[in-house]
Formats: C-alpha cells, structure tokens, sequence
C-alpha cells in the first residue's frame, strides 16, 4: 500500500478498532463552578489594607464579579444566591471601606452585579463617588497611570452603565482608557509595568489587556474614542498572540521564552480574546484556537477543589528582572481564581447564545 493510501486508510483503521475521539473541551461551568465554590468556601475575606486605603480587596470583588456572571450565564441561580449572600456577610462584618482609592472603590462593582435597589445605590456611590474630584487630564484624581487601572476604574464604571445606562459612565471608562494607552503602551503593542519597571509582566498586562475588553464590549460604534481603542486593543491582542506558548500559556513576562508559565495572565489573556471574537473586535480565526487553547491548558491547572495553581504570588515593581522570575508561585490566589472566573463565564455566555 503506497504513502498517501496508507493515510487514508489509518483513520479508517483507527476507528473501526475504537481510537478515542479528540477530548472535549472542558466545561466553563463545571471548572467554573468548582472555581467559584473554592473561592465561596473561603472563611475570611481578602482586604485591602495600605497607608490610608483599607476596603475588601479587589481580587475578593473581581472574584464575585466572575462568579456573578458565570452563575448568570449557566442559570444557576443556587450560585448567585451565594455571592449575594456572601456580600451580605461583608455588609454584617462592617468591614470599612476608605472610598479614595481605585483599589478601594472598585468595591462597587459587587453589588452592582447583584439585583436590589439598596445595591444599586450602593454601587453607583462608589461609582460617581470617584469622580468627585477631577484633575487637569478630565480623569478622576484616583487615577495613577498605573496599567491595572485600566480594569479598576473600566469594570465598575462599565458596570455602572450596564446598571443605568446613563452614558456618562461609558465616558468615562473610554477617556480613562485612551489616555492610558497614549502615555503606555509600548510600540510592540504591550505595556510596561511602570516607568521604573521596563518589563512586560504577565498580569500587569492582563489587568490591561481585560479592562480594554470590558470597556469595548460595550462601546458603541460611534463613540468617538472607539477608534483609538479599538486599534491599540488589536495592537495588544497581535503581540500576546505571537508570545503565546504551544500549550496555549503565556508567561511571567511575557516576551522571555525561558520565563515560567503563569495561570492568572494566560485566563486574563484568554477572556480578553474571547471578548473580542464573540463582539466582532478580533475577526482573525487564530484568536478563536488561541483562546481554546488558552482554556484548555487553564484548566488542567485547576485541581478537584477548584483551586488554580501556577499563580504568581502579588508583585511590586522592580527595574530587575530576576525579581518577577523569582516571584513566588502559589494556589487559590484570587488573582487567579477571579481571572479565570471572568473566562469560564464569557465562554459559559457564548455557548448559551450559541444554543
């Protein structure tokens, strides 16, 4: 039998014997759902607590955010019930929250997530409440020109427009976001973790690369600062999906082919370009296989307890890059668990619309 038969016939062949069919992509509600249940079952609440800044931290709040929509976009109402139950016990436990910071306001994205009134106006008063004082650039005074900004002030602004509809606070997210990315993204598309920090951290990145998808899935077509975003979000996605590793991870830093695999960028990265395929933002079919492969890697990571591992542990700047290769690695940070939240439940709301 000749070369070219011969590979025809094989599969034929396989088959017959009973060859086992390509796996399944695992399932963003059951990975999700024990990443939600791992993150539920934790008995303290993560804070916040830094100089004059003290709210619950804000890998607990992107945490219930994943949660709240996974439970939405599966209808698991059982799930939902126990984020706006544990917002209740935050409620009960008077755990302070200062208001004058991003990472103390994005606290208002929880309730705004939930369904009530006293939520809503809970929500939206961390909301305006940021803006209470502008400076000369038209953006908040909390504003740092650090890149996580980028999601802390997009995400709960977005979601107060979500919840009102008032067009203000899309403004808002879009200025903020056009003027962070003329100051720093780079010319390959990425962003520097800060200017004393040259390197292109994994998470630092995510934190962008996710706040540019939240806000764009939402801007209109003729937003004036659309364009902008637009651009330097695809600039963004071109860059991650040339250092994308075969597996479907992405690394510490990014751009260094010898650095370790990190879990909490790659589900960041992940949601991002899934946002974008579903809202017609990243037309390419590569980034359809690199967000597959993407969850597909995520959630080996991901143990019986739902616990995800392969975590980089929080992390300051550093002008040294030894210093982001040597951070430690952890399990069940919520730096992790809320990323992959967020793409279980994007994944979860594209298949229901599917169906």
């Amino acid at each position: 039998m000749g070369t070219l038969a011969l590979r025809l016939f094989l599969p034929l062949v396989l088959a017959v014997l009973g060859a086992p069919a390509p796996a399944a992509a695992p399932s963003p509600a059951s990975v999700g759902g024990r990443a939600a249940a791992a993150w539920l079952d934790r008995p303290e609440f993560m804070i916040y607590q830094v100089g004059e800044v003290t709210a619950v931290h804000y890998a607990e709040v992107a945490s219930a955010y994943g949660a709240a929509r996974l439970a939405r976009a599966s209808a698991n109402g059982a799930l939902l019930e126990r984020v706006a139950a544990r917002h209740r016990r935050l409620l009960a436990e008077a755990i302070p929250n200062s208001a004058n910071h991003v990472d103390a306001n994005v606290y208002g994205l929880w309730p705004l997530v939930l369904d009530g009134d006293e939520e809503r106006a809970r929500g939206l008063a961390m909301a305006d409440g940021q803006w209470q004082e502008s400076g000369p650039d038209g953006l908040t005074r909390q504003a740092r020109y650090w890149i996580d900004d980028i999601w802390m002030i997009g995400a709960l602004q977005v979601q107060a427009w979500r919840v009102t509809g008032e067009g203000r606070y899309l403004d808002r997210a879009a200025q903020t976001a056009r003027l962070y990315v003329s100051r720093l993204q780079q010319p390959n598309g990425l962003f520097h973790h800060g200017p004393e920090a040259p390197f292109f951290w994994g998470r630092g990145n995510g934190w962008v690369a996710a706040g540019l998808a939240e806000i764009l899935s939402e801007l209109p077509a003729d937003h004036p600062d659309r364009p902008a975003l637009a651009a330097a979000f695809r600039r963004m996605m071109a860059a991650l999906l040339r250092h994308q590793a075969e597996d479907g991870m992405w690394r510490q830093l990014i751009d260094y082919p010898d650095a370790w695999k990190e879990t909490s960028a790659t589900a960041m990265f992940g949601y991002a370009m899934a946002v974008g395929v579903r809202r017609g933002i990243l037309a390419e079919p590569a980034y359809v296989q690199a967000h597959r492969r993407a969850w597909t890697a995520l959630a080996a990571y991901v143990g019986a307890d739902g616990q995800l591992s392969q975590v980089c542990a929080g992390t300051g700047q550093s002008a040294d890059a030894d210093y982001y290769l040597a951070r430690p690695v952890v399990t069940g940070d919520l730096h992790g668990q809320a990323a992959l939240l967020w793409f279980a439940a994007e994944l979860a709301e594209a298949r229901a619309i599917r169906r």
